[in-house]
């Protein structure tokens, strides 16, 4: 009786490979809004859903900063005499530091993101950390 050959042994599974829109997914992940699209999309992605999750936290905390920085300057235009120099100040100088930073936080995120890493902000990290 003739031998049947048994078939080759299976190769173990590779780990799954990481999408080809993983870097526009890093990138879009810390540019406000858009980051509800990696949310939606690379479900399967942890490290993505990661750094998706951690962008819109940080957006929001983003707003809630812009919101109570207005009413801060809107209270302190109406003090009689100064409100206006006080207005003028924050709304010139406060505002334009401000942006300036939190487009350097979004760009050193997105640069971390790029090279693997995480950029943990003590308040938004932990706040992302609990979004599951």
């Amino acid at each position: 009786m003739a031998q049947i050959p048994t078939p080759p042994p299976i190769p173990p599974a590779q780990p799954t490979a990481a999408s080809s829109n993983r870097t526009l997914m890093l990138v879009l992940s810390y540019l406000w809004i858009l980051a509800l699209v990696p949310l939606l999309v690379e479900k399967e992605d942890p490290e993505v859903q990661w750094h998706a999750k951690h962008g819109i936290v940080l957006m929001v905390a983003e707003i809630v900063f812009w919101v109570a920085l207005n009413i801060v300057t809107w209270v302190l235009a109406f003090i009689p005499g100064i409100g206006g120099l006080i207005s003028a100040v924050l709304g010139c100088g406060l505002f334009t530091l401000v942006s300036l930073a939190i487009l350097a936080l979004h760009i050193v995120a997105i640069m971390k993101a790029m090279k693997g890493e995480r950029l943990v902000l003590p308040v938004i990290t932990d706040y992302a950390n609990k979004w599951q």
